[in-house]
Order: C-alpha cells, then structure tokens, then sequence
C-alpha cells in the first residue's frame, strides 16, 4: 500500500510494499520486499533497502555531509545500503556512504556519519552518535548517548554502556584537520566498557577487556583485562 500523500519517484521496489502518508522516496532508490516506510521519512536517491526493513517516522536517509565551517571537506560516495530486517528508529540520521548489515537496530534520533560499516546483527541506541569512517563488528551494542568518534574501530560483539565518549585528536583541533594525526581507539572483540567511560586518540583495548564505568583511558589496554579509575588503571587480568 502506498499513500496517496506519500512522493513516491522510484519504480525499483519489491512485493508488499507499505509506505505511509507524507514519505518521500527520490528516484534511483532500491526497495526490497516486506518494506514498511512511516510517515515523515525521506529516503535520498541512491539509497539500497533490503527485505524486511521497517523504517520509523522522521528518519532521514542518505544526507549528505558538508557545511559551513567544516575543518575538512567530506569525501564521500553518494550510495547507502540497509541490510535485510533492520529497523531505523524515529528520526534516525543517516548519512550517504553508509552500510548497515542485517538484522541491525539503529535507535530513535541516532546519527551515523559517512563512511560508517556497521556488521550485521548491531544495535546503536537511541541518540548514540556514530561520526565518520568508524567500523563496527557484528554483534556489537552501542547504548544510548554514546559518541563514537571518527576513525575508531570497533570490533565483533562489544558493549558500548550508556554515555560513553571518544576521541580522536591529542591537539584538539588547535593544529587545524590533519587526517595523520586524527587517530580514534580501537576497541577490539568482546570488549565491555561501562556507562560514562571516556576514552582518549589511538588508546588499543585489547580483546575481551572490560573498562569500568567513569573510567578515563589514557593507554592501552592489554586482553582479558580490567581497567578502572581516573586515570584508568590495570587493576587485574581476568581469569
């Protein structure tokens, strides 16, 4: 069913096809079957859905970063691809260059910049901030509020806790927008990090690490281990 009110301007969509008052779907967007858009939604041209998506009111996919007083330009492909069976929360901001495996949640009002691989089976709560050319691995939970940084990666079933922030740049921004010296953590497989952890440039947290909620990261990690405390120190290895 498609509503009357809706703008509707593509001809590549599946069976079953559900798109609700006031949606706007541009031309050159691939729609798979079972797809169900709300109201509101607005879907740019060269945009790829997949079966069995649900996309919720207000979410606004493929926009296209840039604007005045940027310290970079964005470079970016003007494609996005939605896997099989996800839902995209309420107005959910979804920039252009962006892959979204299957079976992946995205929360109400979360912003994922471009460049962003996220695998399949994720979560990304609500409000989470997900900046540029950051991967994350399969399996990986990120809870609401938390400001993932441009250039980090994640890796394969991680907890990210509620308000947890990253960074990626020692200078702050003072030496102006070098790409060499923008550098984000990477979090590797398993790891659990807890609510309000903050976690400095280029720190490595090794796989199955567990970071205490508060906790200020200021160096690596190693595996199998837990770090807390202002700043963050080794505290024991896990068994």
């Amino acid at each position: 069913m498609i509503s009357r009110k809706a703008v509707v301007e593509t001809g590549s969509r599946g069976d079953n096809l559900t798109v609700m008052d006031f949606a706007v779907i541009r031309k050159n967007v691939v729609i798979g079957d079972n797809v169900i858009i709300h109201p509101h939604v607005v879907i740019e041209p060269g945009v790829k859905i997949g079966n069995n998506v649900v996309i919720y009111p207000g979410a606004y996919i493929g926009k296209e970063p840039g604007g005045p007083s940027l310290a970079r330009i964005p470079k970016f492909s003007r494609s996005l691809s939605i896997g099989d069976n996800c839902h995209i929360g309420p107005n959910s901001v979804i920039y252009y260059d962006v892959v979204i495996g299957k079976d992946t949640l995205i929360g109400d009002g979360a912003s994922i910049r471009e460049k962003c691989r996220i695998g399949p089976s994720c979560v990304i709560g609500r409000y989470a901030s997900i900046n540029y050319a950051v991967s994350i691995g399969s399996g990986t939970k990120i809870m609401d509020f938390a400001v993932v940084t441009g250039h980090a990666s994640i890796g394969k079933n991680v907890f990210i806790a509620h308000s947890v922030v990253m960074a990626n740049d020692n200078e702050m921004g003072r030496s102006g927008y070098n790409v060499k010296n923008i550098r984000g953590p990477v979090i590797k497989d398993g790891v659990s990090v807890g609510i309000g952890a903050l976690i400095l440039p280029a720190v490595v947290i090794g796989k199955n690490a567990v970071v205490a909620a508060g906790a200020v990261v200021t160096r690596d990690v190693p595996d199998n281990s837990l770090a807390k405390g202002l700043p963050a120190r080794i505290v024991r290895k896990k068994g």
